[in-house]
């Protein structure tokens, strides 16, 4: 697969993923031919459109090391996040409403639990160390007789850093407390084991996976003391009752098959980003005042977070049309902000200004990194050039 523009090159795949041919054709007759209701069981094409929904639910579970039983599909990872925090709340209240989550957590998180304070709850948001990693002694220490809920990612989506997720689900386990994992970022890109590495809720969306937009799926632990949530939509008895409303069966398909190709080609895929990656990275950090943030080793392969200091990120950007990067969340689009992870991490607001997110992808190719370096290269010395900071600080008046 190609862009439609050979000039324009996308290392943005932690914000969304192009849709994989074989996603695709495999997708395409469940809109015009298999185009039944899956709740419909009672003529063929609504038991084609079952079937294949079936099919789906055992691909992503093959993909977890879960249950086909503990898959309920959603809308996406966000959908996911708040059934699984606001279900919990609900049903597990009588124990308490204290729930446990980190300032580098995706807005569907911190955004939710902001919701649910405002309802009662009491939410412990803890720091990270300079690396963007959870400090194991003090979720320790935040632990409370009241507290229901651990809410940590497996990986965060603008460094890759990755938290260490079997000891916090070793924790929450002697604490008797749920631990929601949301592995958006990881899936597909790290394997996964639900039961080795002790999660008891997870979310993600097929999208970061080379699968369709709008749809995901929200694992739920079924095996000893099945845990209680609930449903989030009301109106129907879809998904056992977890999730109302007419299955998506296209794009639940399309799900299905990128679960089933992560399978093949993750070893691969990792190998390959991280060469590339890292090459990228090499080759880039040889600029002057040019940082590396978040951890070097423990995070995901294909994403690095460099602050080009002492000019704007958004310069950059402006300046390279023909590149697709990041200064943050997608989600974040428009905000005038500096990353709230980077910030969180201890930067200055001025470094979290200067840095930009580089994640590459199933398609990205040698010749791709070539290119972004040369332009980064350029572009960074031509801004820097021109940049009455820099000129003080080779001054050495900074």
């Amino acid at each position: 697969m190609s862009n439609l523009n050979p000039d324009f090159i996308y290392l943005d795949y932690c914000a969304t993923t192009p849709v994989d041919p074989a996603v695709l054709q495999r997708m395409l007759p469940y809109f015009s031919e298999a185009y039944g209701n899956a709740s419909s069981i009672y003529h063929k094409l609504g038991r084609k459109s079952a079937e294949a929904v079936d099919l789906a639910r055992e691909q992503v579970a093959r993909l977890l090391h879960a249950s086909p039983k503990e898959i309920i599909f959603t809308s996406g990872a966000t959908e996911a996040i708040n059934q699984a925090i606001k279900g919990i709340l609900y049903h597990y209240q009588r124990i308490g409403k204290h729930i446990i989550t980190c300032s580098t957590e995706h807005p569907a998180v911190l955004d939710t639990c902001s919701f649910l304070s405002k309802q009662g709850a009491e939410i412990t948001i803890l720091k990270t160390d300079s690396l963007g990693r959870i400090v194991l002694d003090d979720l320790r220490q935040s632990i409370r007789p009241d507290t229901i809920l651990i809410c940590l990612m497996l990986a965060n989506n603008e460094t890759g850093v990755l938290h260490p997720i079997e000891e916090i689900s070793a924790i929450a386990k002697k604490n008797n407390i749920l631990f929601l994992c949301d592995a958006t970022q990881a899936v597909g890109k790290i394997p996964i084991n639900v039961v080795d590495q002790g999660i008891d809720i997870l979310a993600l969306s097929a999208h970061k996976i080379y699968g369709p937009k709008g749809v995901g799926a929200l694992y739920i632990k079924r095996r000893n003391n099945p845990i209680q949530i609930g449903a989030l939509l009301q109106g129907g008895k879809q998904e056992n009752s977890l999730r109302a409303g007419t299955l998506n069966v296209p794009g639940i398909v399309g799900l299905g098959t990128a679960a089933e190709l992560a399978i093949q080609a993750q070893k691969e895929e990792f190998e390959k980003l991280k060469l590339l990656r890292d090459y990228l990275e090499t080759s880039l950090l040889t600029l002057p005042q040019t940082l590396l943030n978040g951890h070097r080793q423990h995070r995901l392969p294909h994403v690095a977070n460099i602050c080009f200091r002492y000019i704007k990120s958004a310069e950059i950007m402006t300046q390279l049309p023909q590149l697709a990067l990041s200064a943050g969340a997608a989600c974040a689009s428009g905000s005038r902000e500096p990353s709230h992870v980077l910030l969180a991490m201890g930067l200055r607001k001025e470094d979290a200004e200067s840095s930009l997110r580089f994640s590459l992808g199933r398609f990205t190719t040698k010749e791709q990194i070539d290119h972004t370096i040369d332009l980064i290269r350029t572009t960074v010395n031509k801004l820097r050039a021109a940049s009455p900071i820099w000129n003080m600080h080779e001054a050495g008046l900074l």
